[in-house]
């Protein structure tokens, strides 16, 4: 990925639609709305909620309030597995649209697999079916390894287009990435920026050879591999930050250093539920 790449960027999804490169995580932010703000001012077009976080509301606010017209701002949603289940998820669909005031998502993902085979084929089914109705415009998972995603071709569904997965120098998850490569489904990376592990001798390093923050090593390294990092920030100086990595290439040399870091599952600092039965 070169360095010709900016905020504006977008990729190309196996259903036809794009999505920006970067975008701005919202996990554990009860109030979103300033981060929200900041970023869309500064270029941000794509936002990343669910309803396990509690927030659609003031993210839908908030893409109201910047002047960004609706349909330039792509916003994702994900249904926590309490709610799996056929009926259960296009009222949790429509209920999303509620809260967030839209008429449409972009993209809607199922958030884990933890509610088993039954359920997930269910909900997934579901989530199609909002899209044909115009409610969704792609349809995705979350921590779903190839496993869940084969249960979705044995039963003649289209893939999803995208699989969100905790993804960082860490946590490579190398064997769901190639997977999802093979198989034209784009992977999504939240927990970017590791949470409290930027202090590794590695990227503090390569921070300071290329004048950059930890965090931006972390963002720039994901852009770079090819994934869509999710970086998450109350603050909006940070989100501003955050986005501050367009002006730079990290040498392969330097990307390898980091690409070592990896512990495999082990590296994991979230749920990471990749494993679920």
């Amino acid at each position: 990925m070169s360095s010709t790449l900016s905020l504006a960027s977008t990729v190309k999804l196996s259903d036809g639609n794009v999505v920006p490169v970067l975008g701005l995580g919202v996990y554990k932010n009860e109030d979103p709305i300033p981060a929200c703000l900041a970023a869309l001012k500064h270029g941000y077009r794509h936002i990343d909620s669910a309803r396990m976080y509690e927030n659609e509301a003031p993210v839908g606010k908030a893409v109201k309030e910047s002047g960004v017209p609706r349909e330039q701002v792509f916003v994702t949603s994900k249904i926590y597995h309490p709610e799996h289940g056929y009926d259960s998820t296009l009222k949790a669909v429509q209920d999303s649209l509620n809260k967030f005031g839209f008429d449409y998502l972009d993209l809607y993902l199922i958030h884990s697999p933890l509610s088993g085979k039954a359920k997930r084929l269910e909900t997934y089914k579901a989530l199609l079916q909002a899209k044909k109705e115009g409610k969704l415009k792609s349809v995705g998972v979350s921590n779903y390894s190839p496993k869940h995603i084969e249960e979705i071709r044995a039963a003649g569904l289209e893939l999803p287009a995208v699989n969100q997965i905790e993804l960082h120098p860490f946590c490579q998850q190398k064997p769901i990435v190639e997977y999802c490569r093979a198989n034209n489904i784009l992977v999504q990376a939240y927990t970017p920026l590791v949470r409290g592990k930027l202090d590794d001798p590695v990227i503090t390093s390569t921070a300071s050879k290329y004048g950059k923050t930890p965090a931006q090593i972390a963002i720039r390294w994901s852009l770079q591999r090819g994934f869509i990092p999710l970086p998450k920030s109350a603050n909006p100086e940070r989100v501003v930050a955050n986005a501050q990595v367009f002006d730079f290439e990290i040498a392969e040399e330097d990307m390898k250093k980091l690409d070592a870091l990896d512990e495999g599952k082990a590296g994991a600092v979230t749920w990471n539920p990749v494993d679920a039965e």
